[in-house]
C-alpha cells in the first residue's frame, strides 16, 4: 500500500468520527468494521482520566499484589480527518495502574511529545512517521535525517526507574513521566545520548544487579548499532557503536548470561525513495531473504563483539529470554515469521482492516557463543501469537515458563488480533490458552511478582470486552493460566490495544 494520510472509518458506524469527502483522491479510506470486535477499540481516539480507584468486577486482590503495571501503546489513530498509515503511527498513552494489596488505582494519560503538542494544536498530522509520508506543507528544502522524518510517538514500550516512568519508542530519546500522575516532564538524555542517539523500545534488566542493556540504530549513509549498558538508575555506564551493513530493522535484543545477542534479519532500508518523500519508513523496507539472518554476540560488561554468524532467513520482532546452558550454549526464544509480512498486517490492523495471514510462533533455539553459528532452532508449540515474555527474576536465566500473546484458537489470524493470553512450561512441553471468553481481546501479559512469597507471582493483562465496550484488568494466578482469573478490575475508559508494559515493585 502507497504511504498516505488516512481518512477516518465510517462515522455512521463510528459517532463521533471525523468525515471527509469521499472524493478526495490521494486519500484511502480504512475499511469500517461490520460486527462488535477489537476495532472499536481503536475506531476513536482515547480518552484520557485522572488517578481513579477501581472496583472489583469479581474476585478479590491478592494480597501480595503490591506494585504497579504501566502500559504503553498507540491510543489515536486519527486527528482531524486524517487517519495514520500504520498502527506504529499513533499517539502514545501510558495506563498506570497503582495496587496496595487491598485496592488499585489507575490513571491513563497521552504522553505530550513534541509533535503531540504541535499535532493537538493543528488538529493534523504535521510530520511524517512509520507509515506516512511528510506532509506537503512540512516538506523541508534541505535533506532531512532519517530521524527527524519521524515524528516521536513515544508509543512503544515503558521503564520504571526508582523515580521517573519513560515512554519509548525506536528512533528518539525517551519521555519522562511522573510515576504517579503521568504527567510529561520532558526527554531523558541520561546525560550521555547524543541528539542522533537513539534509545529503544526493547531493554532487557538483569535481576541480580539491576544493569539495563538497551540499543538503538542510528541511520544514514552508513548505519551503526549503538548499545548501552546502564545502572539501576538508568544512568549510562558504558556504550558502544558497532559498525552495520546496509540499513537493518532491529526491534528488539537477547540477554542470556554473560551475553547480549541480536538477529538481524534480512530486512533493509531503501533510503532512495524515503528521501524523495515517496514512500515512508515502512514502505521503504524490502525483505532480502538473499542475505540471510546475521548473529551478532556480544560480551554485556565491556559490548563488545565475541563472534558473527548466519542463518537461514527468517523475522522476529520479539525474543522471550535467555540463559547459557551447561554445555555453554547460548538458548532462547522468539516468536518467529517466515518472512515479512507481519509489517503488512500490522499496517491493516492500524487501518481497522486486517487481510495478511502473518503466523508467528514461538521458537527455540541454541547458538554456540564463541562462534555465532545456529546449532539447532525448533517450534516450541504451533500456537501463534506475539509478545513473549518471563519472570522477571528469570531473565537472562532459565525459566520454566513463557507467557504471550495469542489468538484465539479457531479464529482467522488474519482477520484478528490478539484476544488472549497463553503460556508454555517446559517442563511439561505443554501449551495452555486462557479462555477469556467471545468478544474479549488481551492485551500482553505481564508477570508481576508477589511481594510476599517470592516463590509465586500474578499474571496481569488488560482486556476489552467489544460487546460491553469497556476496559477491565484481570489478574490471574502466574501458575494457573487456564483458570479463572483471581479478580477483574473495572477501568473508568477504554484502553485501546497496545504494545508493551511492566511492573514496578512497591519500594
Amino acid at each position: 500500500m502507497t504511504a498516505a494520510f488516512f481518512t477516518s472509518p465510517d462515522s455512521s458506524l463510528f459517532p463521533g468520527a471525523a468525515a471527509i469527502p469521499k472524493s478526495s483522491p490521494d486519500l484511502a479510506q480504512p475499511t469500517p468494521p461490520t460486527a462488535p470486535s477489537w476495532r472499536q477499540a481503536l475506531a476513536r481516539p482515547a480518552r484520557e482520566f485522572s488517578r481513579t480507584p477501581l472496583k472489583p468486577i469479581a474476585g478479590s486482590l491478592p494480597p501480595g499484589l503490591r506494585g504497579a503495571l504501566y502500559r504503553n501503546g498507540p491510543a489515536r489513530l486519527q486527528r482531524g480527518d486524517r487517519w495514520v498509515g500504520h498502527w506504529f503511527d499513533g499517539d502514545g498513552a501510558v495506563l498506570g495502574v497503582t495496587f496496595d494489596g487491598r485496592s488499585a488505582q489507575a490513571a491513563y494519560r497521552f504522553v505530550r511529545t513534541k509533535a503531540y503538542v504541535t499535532d493537538e494544536a493543528m488538529d493534523t498530522w504535521t510530520q511524517g512517521s512509520y507509515g506516512m509520508t511528510i506532509p506537503e506543507a512540512a516538506i523541508s528544502i534541505k535533506p532531512q535525517p532519517i530521524r527527524d522524518r519521524l515524528r516521536h510517538p513515544a508509543n512503544t514500550s515503558v521503564l520504571a526507574l526508582p523515580d521517573r516512568i519513560l515512554a519509548l519508542w525506536e528512533q528518539g530519546h525517551p519521555y519522562v513521566l511522573d510515576p504517579i500522575t503521568l504527567e510529561t516532564r520532558g526527554q531523558e538524555d541520561f546525560g550521555a545520548l547524543a541528539e542522533n542517539q537513539p534509545y529503544a523500545a526493547h531493554y532487557k534488566r538483569d535481576p541480580e544487579t539491576g544493569d539495563i542493556f538497551n540499543f538503538g540504530v542510528t541511520y544514514g549513509l552508513r548505519s551503526h548499532l549503538n548499545v548501552y549498558r546502564s545502572d539501576r538508575q538508568g544512568q549510562i555506564q558504558h556504550q558502544a557503536k558497532i559498525a552495520l551493513s546496509g540499513l537493518p530493522l532491529i526491534h528488539d535484543c537477547l540477554l542470556a548470561g554473560s551475553y547480549l545477542v541480536f538477529f538481524i534479519a534480512p530486512v533493509r532500508l531503501d533510503i532512495f525513495p524515503l528521501f524523495a518523500n515517496q514512500a515512508c519508513f515502512g514502505d521503504s523496507l524490502r525483505w532480502k531473504p538473499a542475505l540471510g539472518t546475521k548473529i551478532l554476540v556480544l560480551d554485556r560488561q565491556t559490548l563488545n563483539i565475541i563472534s558473527e554468524g548466519e542463518t537461514d532467513p527468517f523475522y522476529s520482532w520479539h525474543f522471550g529470554n535467555g540463559y547459557v546452558d551447561a554445555s555453554g550454549a547460548i538458548v532462547g526464544d522468539m516468536v518467529r515469521y517466515d518472512d515479512f509480512s507481519t509489517n503488512q498486517y500490522l499496517q491493516q490492523v492500524g487501518l481497522l482492516d486486517p487481510q495478511t495471514a502473518a503466523p508467528g510462533m514461538l521458537w527455540e533455539f541454541r547458538i554456540n557463543p564463541q562462534t555465532g553459528q545456529m546449532i539447532e532452532s525448533y517450534p516450541l508449540a504451533d500456537t501463534c501469537g506475539e509478545f513473549p515474555i518471563v519472570a522477571p527474576d528469570r531473565v537472562g536465566r532459565y525459566a520454566r515458563r513463557t507467557y504471550m500473546s495469542a489468538f484465539r484458537p479457531g479464529c482467522d489470524i488474519a482477520r484478528d488480533l490478539w484476544s488472549t493470553i497463553a503460556c508454555f512450561d517446559r517442563d511439561t512441553g505443554t501449551m495452555v490458552v486462557a479462555d477469556l471468553g467471545a468478544h474479549r481481546y488481551a492485551i500482553e501479559p505481564t508477570y508481576a511478582p508477589d511481594a510476599d512469597h517470592p516463590d509465586r507471582g500474578w499474571i496481569l493483562t488488560v482486556v476489552y470486552d467489544s460487546e460491553l465496550h469497556r476496559s477491565e484488568v484481570w489478574v490471574y494466578d502466574a501458575d494457573r493460566i487456564g483458570d479463572e482469573p483471581v479478580c477483574r478490575l473495572g477501568l473508568p475508559g477504554v484502553i485501546p490495544m497496545g504494545y508493551h508494559g511492566c511492573w514496578a515493585p512497591a519500594v
